[in-house]
């Protein structure tokens, strides 16, 4: 006897809303706090300054983040929110018209014209505004914006990230503080590099070069700039 079994499946997708702002906020926390802590060693007499400074810019940066996402994402949330009444508003007035609109999307997907219409029909009977929400306008509940949790999200992850090269400062010896932190943040770029290929079931290596890359980059700058302004003062 057969034996139908459930099966579930779990996209990467429905995970983009707070991956992305995860990613972003650890990637930012990190490279931004050491590059940060990096340039102002260039220039400073003490490893308390280098601490203070990193600490400062954990503080804002954080803020920053979370203040910005959030600002960000609800724009992202009204567009969509009036682009789905608007919808509805025209579903309600011209239910036909938006019955043929569907349709063309489906044939264009490849569907022969009977076919589609078959579908836009039973579609739009279930759930209207949800199918032209999804097939027509491309917002769905997966990936739809959520302000709060990408502010939330962003914050927590880039304090996570910034808190790594302010504690290797504090325990790093102060005539190898700056080699310290820059070694520590380019390994912990690597490890989040991979950990975020993972989560988003994306290949490994290109992400991890890009990140370490990048995030070694923007401390060599600072570090440049830093020690410049320090001889200059």
């Amino acid at each position: 006897m057969a034996h139908t079994r459930g099966h579930s499946e779990q996209h990467m997708v429905e995970r983009i809303g707070w991956l992305r702002a995860a990613v972003l906020g650890a990637n930012d926390g990190i490279i931004s706090t050491a590059s940060l802590m990096v340039g102002v060693a260039s220039a400073a007499d003490s490893a308390d300054q280098v601490l203070v400074a990193g600490f400062a810019g954990l503080v804002a940066g954080a803020m920053s983040m979370a203040a910005g996402e959030f600002v960000s994402v609800s724009s992202q949330a009204d567009t969509e929110r009036a682009d789905l009444e608007r919808e509805k508003a025209e579903l309600a007035q011209d239910p036909d018209h938006e019955t043929r609109e569907l349709t063309e999307i489906y044939v264009s997907r490849g569907l022969s014209p009977d076919l589609a219409h078959q579908v836009a029909r039973q579609l739009m009977e279930k759930d209207a505004l949800g199918a032209h929400a999804r097939d027509e306008l491309g917002i769905s509940p997966e990936v739809m914006a959520r302000p709060i949790q990408a502010s939330v999200a962003s914050a927590l992850s880039f304090t996570v990230g910034a808190i790594v090269p302010v504690l290797t400062a504090a325990f790093a010896p102060h005539d190898i503080q700056a080699v310290t932190i820059v070694v520590v943040t380019l390994v912990l770029l690597g490890v989040l590099g991979a950990l975020g290929a993972v989560a988003g079931g994306a290949a490994m290596l290109k992400p991890v070069v890009r990140v370490v890359f990048w995030g070694a980059v923007a401390m060599g700058v600072t570090a440049g700039i830093g020690a410049l302004v320090g001889v200059a003062v």
